[in-house]
């Protein structure tokens, strides 16, 4: 069986303006492949709002809105799964306590809940320099 292979590096200054620019760049990439039998529209959009949640998580939150920092995302497809790694540089976070939501809902504090629910697998691990937020999609059927 062939199988999309994608992998993709990316490094951007910590500012929220680069949001529609990530999230383009995950639904291009649902877009792109060739065998996914699924909503590739659906796929798309997921994708634009997990990247720019991630993303935006990492800029206000982990790296504090400091514009010398950067925001590191890399992004694979390998086996029929989707990879998507957002690299800070932070103290880090509990993530199991905002899987699930906490009353008030408002615009804040819900990031990590929509990621949740849209990605197969999450985690929040410790490097070398900061912290990675993994988010695993399988794509299989």
């Amino acid at each position: 069986m062939i199988t999309d292979r994608i992998a993709v590096d990316i490094k951007v200054p910590n500012q929220t303006r680069y949001l529609c620019l990530i999230g383009h760049i995950g639904e291009n990439i649902a877009r792109t492949l060739r065998h996914f039998g699924g909503d590739r529209e659906k796929l798309a959009y997921d994708l634009n709002l997990v990247l720019t949640e991630a993303m935006a998580n990492a800029i206000q939150h982990a790296n504090e809105g400091d514009p010398t920092k950067e925001v590191h995302i890399e992004i694979s497809i390998a086996e029929q799964r989707l990879i998507i790694k957002v690299f800070d540089f932070g103290q880090g976070f509990d993530v199991d306590q905002y899987i699930e939501p906490r009353p008030p809902l408002d615009e804040h504090g819900r990031g990590v809940y929509i990621i949740h629910t849209i990605m197969d697998k999450i985690s929040y691990l410790p490097t070398d320099n900061g912290h990675v937020l993994e988010m695993v999609k399988n794509l299989q059927n």
